[in-house]
């Protein structure tokens, strides 16, 4: 994963992968300006997240260090897939986040074929459609329904504020019992005016 120091964070621009025939995943698909993939390379918004249902097959790569290059002087925020990369040592070292399962090397052409963009797919089984809320970090990937995202926003900022609260008074000394979760009426008067 490359810039591990902050967080991704951007609305969702998918790539479908579908199992490769030998009928149409010939070499020279990659000539047609119209292919997919490369479509959707060009078309991914600034500060969107490509996400790729590479259907879990990290057999062949969902993509390599010249497509991601592109994203990111593109502006998008990063890319996503439950397959695998090839060139991984390049994408983890460019200041881009990317998320994958685990290098890959032979070309997609030889398992996957980019079939459509933009529509919604799945992902690591996860049903992600355009537009949904991607965040990342170390920890891994979270997708959010853009229509609860302030919701679930708010939710974890409170959530973040009391875990640091937490934290604060386990490093004191304090038991964890009444803390967390928080059943103690002195312990919740103190988180509040901790807040103060």
């Amino acid at each position: 994963m490359g810039k591990a120091d902050s967080v991704m964070v951007g609305q969702a621009f998918t790539l479908r992968y579908i199992p490769a025939r030998e009928d149409r995943n010939a070499v020279e698909v990659f000539r047609n300006p119209d292919h997919p993939q490369r479509r959707a390379v060009e078309e991914c918004p600034a500060g969107a997240v490509m996400v790729i249902d590479s259907r879990q097959n990290a057999k062949a790569a969902s993509a390599g260090s010249i497509l991601i290059s592109r994203l990111m002087i593109r502006g998008a925020e990063g890319v996503v897939t439950d397959g695998g990369f090839r060139d991984s040592k390049e994408i983890a070292d460019l200041p881009f986040h990317s998320y994958h399962k685990r290098p890959s090397a032979p070309t997609n052409l030889t398992l996957h074929e980019a079939l459509e963009f933009n529509v919604p797919i799945g992902c690591g089984e996860v049903a992600v459609f355009p537009g949904d809320v991607v965040v990342g970090d170390e920890d891994g990937v979270i997708v959010i329904p853009l229509e609860i995202c302030d919701d679930v926003a708010d939710e974890c900022i409170a959530m973040t504020a009391y875990e640091s609260f937490v934290m604060e008074q386990v490093h004191e000394g304090h038991s964890i019992i009444g803390l967390y979760p928080l059943t103690s009426s002195d312990m919740k008067e103190k988180f509040l005016n901790s807040k103060k």
